[in-house]
């Protein structure tokens, strides 16, 4: 469910559906003019293709702005090719846009990182003692509804239907504060979907017109936009997963495969911040976070320091989502820094992207994949491939300051 599962693919599970008939998004595989850099690049996500039972790769990769490799490979559809003009769900991507609101205003002095949230949402608990900034890199020690029980198997049993603030909000605060506020570092849906609350009600707006006006049109995204609604606009790359296996009550020798394009997918962010997007505004979404190039110099360091480094511990009351912040992991405002690296890696309903861009190289690595049914073991769980892929680019890329090797996934079965 995170980036469907957050900072971790921290539960699977998924129902099966009749493949559509149809479909207008005949766009053909998009490919560059490429020299042996780019060739490599190519390569590798072939040899994913296979490897990680992908059904598509979609990817750029640009150095100082100019294009080394765009591609796509594999299909959306049986028999329709996937292509770099498809969209797809970003997910926490839209963390570092609400990140980037947020400093927008500090730098607009409409706001400093350190007002507390109870300055415009008074009932909050804690609403005095948590900050923005602690909204905004997830120590607030606010609980998360998306790992209670409860919000799982409701999500699972309809995965189409609309989850309000309101909905949400109830069930985080059903459950316990996992640590007094700035103690310990939580990934928590909660504190993104109560930052957005407060920026609409900071800047007077609704959180998609202050997004679309002061952050992605800055950031020259014409293919990013939000919706109310589980549509995604044409020309779709479609996904398909296995998570609901367990729910279900599927028992591993049965083949179990859906299509989960059409899944509702406004559980995980702000309301107005549910977001499709393409490969090349996900290109572009790295080089402007990754240069802080709509911020102040402050406040991208604000966003992008290794501030956390070294902070919170795994508590009973919020493992796995807290843990030692470490080199291979560590959060900004809104972002992860991995090494050298600065990223948003998403994994939510058949989907994974990667965004990612080295401040030193000037190199940006933009991947999103689908999964063939191979990819899922027998509970539903599947791994992060775009964010594997992406690593093995970056040493392509940069062997001297290559993004440090992702965990290899627990065997589960």
């Amino acid at each position: 469910m995170s980036r469907r599962r957050g900072w971790a693919a921290v539960l699977a599970v998924a129902l099966a559906t009749t493949l559509p008939a149809c479909t207008r998004e005949k766009t053909p595989p998009t490919g560059t003019a490429r020299g042996a850099q780019g060739d490599a690049v190519v390569a590798l996500a072939r040899d994913h293709l296979a490897k990680s039972n992908l059904r598509a790769v979609l990817l750029r990769v640009t150095v100082d702005g100019k294009d080394v490799a765009t591609e796509a490979l594999g299909e959306s559809l049986t028999g329709v090719p996937a292509s770099t003009a498809m969209r797809f769900r970003n997910g926490a991507v839209a963390f570092a846009y609400i990140s980037t609101l947020l400093l927008k205003f500090v730098d607009e002095k409409k706001v400093g990182l350190d007002d507390p949230v109870g300055r415009w949402l008074p009932t909050l608990p804690e609403a005095d003692k948590v900050t923005l900034r602690m909204l905004a890199n997830h120590t607030s020690g606010y609980p998360d509804y998306e790992t209670d029980p409860v919000f799982q198997r409701a999500f699972y049993a309809d995965p189409f239907r609309s989850w309000s603030y309101d909905q949400r909000l109830r069930i985080a605060f059903g459950r316990p504060q996992v640590s007094a506020p700035g103690t310990n570092w939580s990934y928590a849906h909660t504190n993104f979907m109560i930052l957005g609350e407060a920026l609409a009600k900071i800047g007077g707006e609704p959180l998609d017109v202050l997004l679309r006006e002061k952050v992605l049109k800055p950031m020259g995204l014409t293919h990013t936009t939000a919706a109310d609604t589980a549509a995604i606009p044409e020309p779709v790359l479609h996904a398909f997963s296995s998570e609901r296996r367990q729910v279900l009550g599927i028992a591993a020798p049965t083949p179990f495969y859906e299509e989960t394009t059409s899944w509702n997918a406004d559980w995980g962010t702000p309301t107005g911040a549910s977001q499709t997007s393409t490969i090349g505004d996900l290109d572009r979404t790295a080089i402007a976070v990754g240069t802080g190039a709509v911020l102040s110099k402050a406040s991208y360091h604000a966003m992008t320091d290794e501030r956390l480094l070294g902070f919170g511990q795994k508590l009973d009351s919020c493992v796995p989502s807290c843990f030692t912040q470490m080199v291979r992991y560590n959060y900004g405002l809104g972002v992860v820094r991995s090494g050298d690296w600065l990223l948003q890696n998403p994994l939510l309903g058949g989907y994974a992207a990667t965004m990612a861009y080295l401040p030193a190289g000037k190199v940006a690595i933009s991947v999103a994949v689908t999964f063939q049914p191979g990819a899922f073991d027998c509970e539903g769980h599947y791994a992060n491939a775009s964010d594997q892929l992406f690593r093995e680019i970056g040493a392509l890329m940069a062997p001297d300051d290559s993004p440090p090797p992702a965990p290899a996934p627990a065997a589960r079965c």
